[in-house]
């Protein structure tokens, strides 16, 4: 991967996790206790966890690059999936934003 695309790849992890956590704190924890579903909290929070992960592992170039990136991309789906649940602007953001990482994780846009 080309140092540009790889900083690209970085900033889109970013995006989605910082995406990702801004639904699940400032949107979906507030719909209330009665809304909320365990297992939608926890592959979002998943999804977080794993993107930072993945750029992480990305800037310092580590050997194991592809294989967090591989597990990013499945998760980035997973969570996609889940939030296509709820048709709020934020959720929708969140899954379009989660597609988006899973590609550039597989390096399909690159």
């Amino acid at each position: 991967m080309k140092e540009e695309q790889l900083q690209y790849c970085i900033n889109v992890c970013w995006s989605c996790r910082d995406t990702s956590q801004k639904a699940l704190y400032n949107h979906y924890i507030k719909l209330g206790e009665k809304n909320v579903d365990a297992a939608h909290v926890k592959i979002m929070t998943d999804c977080i966890q794993i993107c930072q992960n993945a750029a992480d592992f990305l800037t310092r170039y580590s050997r194991f690059d592809d294989q967090i990136c591989a597990l990013c991309a499945l998760i980035c789906d997973a969570c996609a999936i889940s939030c296509d649940r709820f048709e709020t602007e934020e959720m929708q953001r969140c899954a379009e934003m989660c597609r988006k990482c899973a590609t550039y994780c597989r390096g399909e846009n690159i």
